[in-house]
């Protein structure tokens, strides 16, 4: 009986904190997974561009300004704007 209270904190530290956290960086790695050419993304710093090229699975390339291209590795996008219909830039 002297474990109970300590498993119950457990419990509702488990179902308010760690399961929200993971379910948001699944939602994260799945939105990065799913950039592509023509996506406007906001990197962690700030800036703000559209996708040209994606490298690879780790970098895409940004063009933040006309002319100015950037790249980017796609862990540090934390924000997908508007995302391109499928298909429309293929």
């Amino acid at each position: 009986m002297q474990i109970f209270p300590f498993l119950l904190i457990f419990i509702i530290f488990y179902f308010l904190m760690i399961r929200p956290q993971q379910k948001r960086v699944k939602d994260h790695q799945a939105m990065i997974a799913a950039v592509k050419k023509g996506d406007e993304v906001i990197t962690a710093g700030g800036i703000r561009g559209r996708v040209t090229r994606v490298v690879d699975e780790r970098e895409a390339e940004v063009e933040i300004a006309p002319g100015v291209k950037v790249r980017v590795v796609k862990s540090t996008l934390s924000q997908v704007l508007n995302a391109t219909p499928k298909g429309a830039n293929d």
